[in-house]
């Protein structure tokens, strides 16, 4: 009787529940997807006893929902930008080359070799270890710090 104590609740506070949306988010489509995240989201946990339960829960968990969309920052269609305005800068080859030189400082020869076969050449990690006459999953280890590396180089020219 859980799902049923939730679904009664919820179709006799609709309104209430819609109205309340709507003093959060200020837009109608927006106040029913919260209205329908509410429901599923209480109805997924089925952990609703009696309807005054599920009332408090049905207003709590609206009221969350809300609050997290107006905190998701906002993204724009692609129909809304004016392209006329925008100015693309081509890249250059040597630009990639130099970035790519940055990013993979400090990789030692092997992880450098490795790194190299699997983007630039796409092979695979079998074949980059009969090639390297190495194993598997040493291949696999080198890559997986050689990305680490990466990582890490990006992060500091983000600075």
């Amino acid at each position: 009787m859980k799902t049923d104590n939730l679904t009664y609740s919820f179709l006799a506070l609709r309104d209430k529940l819609h109205r309340s949306a709507m003093a959060f988010l200020k837009n109608d489509e927006d106040a029913k997807d919260a209205l329908q995240d509410t429901f599923f989201n209480l109805w997924r946990t089925g952990e609703v006893e009696t309807e005054p339960e599920a009332r408090n829960k049905l207003f709590t968990v609206l009221k969350n929902i809300c609050i997290d969309r107006l905190r998701k920052p906002r993204t724009l269609g692609i129909d809304t930008i004016d392209t006329d305005k925008l100015e693309i800068k081509p890249i250059q080859f040597e630009d990639i080359e130099r970035y790519e030189s940055l990013l993979t400082t400090g990789l030692t020869d092997i992880q450098r070799q490795i790194y190299s076969l699997v983007t630039h050449k796409g092979m695979e990690y079998e074949a980059i270890a009969e090639y390297l006459n190495m194993s598997v999953e040493a291949v696999r280890m080198n890559m997986s710090r050689a990305r680490k590396k990466i990582r890490d180089n990006y992060k500091q020219l983000e600075k």
